[in-house]
């Protein structure tokens, strides 16, 4: 059986060459824009989507719990007066963080709860 010139000598260079290019150009054009990504670049937004939606689904219970204490107009008054990266803590010193039926605060939920009550009008 004869091999086709394409697979012999300078021909077989070329063509491996192209490929090689060709690989390279794709991946390049992939992982730049269209939109591929590694496993762990995946996994890291995957965790940080859904961290974000855990904070945007509990910020309203955080504020509820907060308007339902008696004296809330007085600590949104003081709640306001705190410099901002003291109203997180001020939240979380409240108890209004912490989930009904728990005693420990979800990260983020404090700093985004504040920012929520501050911005009330």
């Amino acid at each position: 059986m004869e091999i086709t010139s394409i697979l012999k000598g300078d021909s077989l260079k070329r063509l491996l060459q192209g490929l090689a290019l060709g690989v390279a150009l794709t991946m390049i054009v992939g992982f730049n824009w269209g939109g591929w990504m590694l496993g762990s670049s995946s996994h890291e937004l995957a965790q940080s989507t859904a961290s974000a939606a855990v904070v945007k689904a509990l910020v309203p219970i955080c504020v509820a719990q907060f308007k339902q204490a008696s004296d809330s107009p007085a600590r949104l008054v003081e709640l306001k007066k705190a410099s901002s990266w003291d109203q997180s803590g001020y939240i979380e010193k409240g108890g209004w963080s912490a989930m009904p039926g728990s005693t420990t605060n979800v990260s983020g939920v404090a700093q985004a709860c504040a920012t929520a009550l501050r911005d009330m009008t």
